[in-house]
Order: structure tokens, then C-alpha cells, then sequence
């Protein structure tokens, strides 16, 4: 118990001041970059800082994690407090149980952060404040096909859960069989309620003897059952920054609609898959390290492990955009990278566990 609070302790301290340490970089190189296009508010850029936080964060959260656990092992091994412990009748296992409690709630915690539109979507919203001067930009031109209908949106508000300049197309048998059209619908008990708009219908005999094209006054009208504004937004623009529910609500209501869920496939994949790859990777890089400094070239290890972190990062995050842009599978690209570090992280236990026997 003292080796845990002990180590504890010094991860949790090295984890925030790195944690805080990249975050800072980030706004700076980011306020150096973009400083000619803030707007004159200074609350306008508030918010943006406070959403580019949580842009980094949702970046920089794990290798956070991997890179304190590597600053307190060298701490462990220079103050020869690693030594220490082990002299006490701890094992390496012992000394490994901090880290992988630690970084495994905090992942967790970071996991759960995905249930929040602001965390979720903090990129997008900071991008809109920097071009638009507002942190959720209208969505324009939306066309896109739900129950057989296609459905046209002028101007689609997501937070004000209304759309303007509506046009529904209805086909039948590969004809189009009636139009409605309204300036606006607003999304209430789970429908698109359209007040007041004009229908037009088209006959099936467009012959000379037909009656022509009927144009009557459409009110109450309701399309497009549980489809809210927010997956309207994401789905059909092609956005992958879900929060969890809005994910599972467009997933579920998409595939029975026959519809491609890949992207969305994706997201949940990365939400809840990709973070697991850090107490993985710890695991790894515990298990090379010597106890003592008389069997280690500090420096170099700090270089080697720190190197080792960033290229493993960098190729995990590559195959996810590769997911999000449908060049592989995101089965391949998310979980594959993960469960390749979990093998590999179970030889390293088991490979421990035989030398002590």
C-alpha cells in the first residue's frame, strides 16, 4: 500500500504538469498562428481558448498518460526509490499497479467526457468561432433521402432545432409523385413539423386529357420521424465528432434505413477503443526498463521510450483518419492497433511471470 500511494502520487503529479504543459503549447502555437483572425470580443475569445482546451485534451489525454508514467519511472530510478521497493519484498508487478489503475480510470473519466456535446464537438465549435464569429455555424444546402422521401434544407440550426427553406420529395415507382415545400419546420415530439407550406402534386397521366399539376395548402405536417437536428448535422455533413448518444441514436436509426454507418462505426470505435491503447503500451514499456541506473543509459531510454510513444500514436491516429475517410476498414483501423498492443503487452506479463518462477 505504500509503494502504491507512493508512485501514485508522483504519476499523478508528473500526468497534470505534463497534461497542462501541452495544453499551454497547444493555445500558444495556436494564438501565434491564427492571431490576425480573432474577432475584436474578448468574450468570443474565451470561449475559443476554453474550446481549443478541450480540443487538446481530447488530443493529448493519453500520451499524457504514457509520458508521466515514463518521467516517474526515471524519477523511480534515479532516487533509487525503484531499488528500494524491490529491497522491501515488492514485486514489479506491485510498482506496475499505479499506473495501470490510474491510467485505466482515467480513461475511463475521458471516455465518459464523450457524452458531452461541448467536449465532443470542442474542434468543430472553435473553428466556427474563428470563421464565422459563432460557435455553431448553420448547416446550408442539406439534401439527403430518409423513407423513401428526399428531403431539401435551405438552412439547417441545429441548437434552435428548426430548418428553413424546406422542399419534401415524395417518389413512387421511380416517378415523383408530390412536393411539399414551406420556408421552415421546426423538429417538436420527435418529428419535423412543418406549420404551414404548399403541396404540389403531380398527376400520373401527364397527357393533354390529365387534369395538370394540383397546388394546395399543407399544414401540420410531420416528416421524418426521430431524426434530431444534431444527427442531421453530423451525419449527412460528414462530420465524426459524436458525442455517444448522438452515435448510437444515428446508428440505430440509420441501419434500418439500409444506410451506410461506417463513419458513425468509426466514432464509437474511437470513443471507446482507441483510448484502451494507452494502459497497453504502458504495460510495454514498464517491462524494459532495468530497476537500477547502473543498467540504464537514461537519456536514451527517455528518448527511445518517448520516440516509441509518439510513432505508436502517430500510426494510430494515421489509420483512424484513414477509417474516417473510408480507405480502410475501421475495424482494421482502430481496433486492430489496439489489439495488437494488448497481445503484445500479455507476452511482456507472461514473459515476466515465467523468469520469476
Amino acid at each position: 500500500m505504500l509503494a502504491f500511494k507512493y508512485v501514485a502520487k508522483h504519476y499523478l503529479r508528473y500526468f497534470f504538469v505534463i497534461m497542462g504543459a501541452l495544453i499551454f503549447f497547444v493555445l500558444g502555437f495556436d494564438y501565434i498562428d491564427n492571431a490576425d483572425k480573432f474577432s475584436q470580443s474578448a468574450n468570443l475569445m474565451l470561449i475559443y481558448f476554453v474550446y481549443k482546451s478541450f480540443y487538446a485534451i481530447d488530443l493529448l489525454l493519453p500520451l499524457s498518460l504514457i509520458f508521466a508514467m515514463i518521467a516517474t519511472k526515471i524519477y523511480l530510478i534515479r532516487s533509487n526509490a525503484l531499488v528500494s521497493f524491490f529491497s522491501l519484498g515488492y514485486s514489479r508487478v506491485e510498482i506496475l499497479k499505479p499506473f495501470v489503475y490510474i491510467s485505466t480510470a482515467i480513461i475511463l473519466l475521458f471516455i465518459a467526457l464523450h457524452s458531452w456535446s461541448s467536449f465532443s464537438r470542442a474542434q468543430e465549435f472553435s473553428r466556427n468561432i474563428l470563421k464565422h464569429s459563432q460557435y455553431l455555424n448553420p448547416t446550408r444546402d442539406l439534401f439527403f433521402a430518409y423513407k423513401g422521401k428526399y428531403v431539401y434544407f435551405s438552412k439547417l440550426l441545429p441548437l434552435q432545432e428548426r430548418a428553413e427553406g424546406v422542399r419534401v420529395f415524395s417518389i413512387k415507382n421511380g416517378s415523383l409523385k408530390e412536393v411539399v415545400t414551406a420556408k421552415s419546420a421546426e423538429y417538436r415530439n420527435g418529428f419535423w413539423h412543418i406549420k404551414s407550406g404548399d403541396l404540389i402534386i403531380k398527376p400520373d397521366d401527364l397527357s393533354l386529357k390529365s387534369p395538370g399539376i394540383e397546388v394546395r395548402e399543407a399544414k401540420d405536417l410531420d416528416i421524418l420521424e426521430g431524426f434530431r437536428p444534431k444527427i442531421l448535422d453530423q451525419v449527412y455533413e460528414g462530420k465524426v465528432n459524436f458525442t455517444i448518444g448522438d452515435a448510437v441514436d444515428a446508428l440505430m436509426l440509420l441501419q434500418s434505413q439500409n444506410i451506410d454507418v461506417s463513419n458513425i462505426r468509426g466514432a464509437l470505435y474511437k470513443i471507446f477503443i482507441y483510448p484502451l491503447f494507452v494502459p497497453f503500451l504502458i504495460v510495454i514499456i514498464y517491462f524494459f526498463v532495468p530497476i537500477s541506473v547502473r543498467f540504464l543509459n537514461v537519456s536514451l531510454f527517455s528518448f527511445m521510450a518517448i520516440l516509441t510513444t509518439l510513432l505508436v500514436w502517430g500510426i494510430i491516429l494515421m489509420l483512424i483518419e484513414l477509417s474516417n475517410n473510408k480507405t480502410i476498414p475501421s475495424e482494421i483501423g482502430i481496433i486492430g492497433p489496439v489489439v495488437i498492443l494488448a497481445l503484445i503487452a500479455l507476452r511482456q506479463w507472461r514473459k515476466y511471470r515465467l523468469a520469476t518462477e
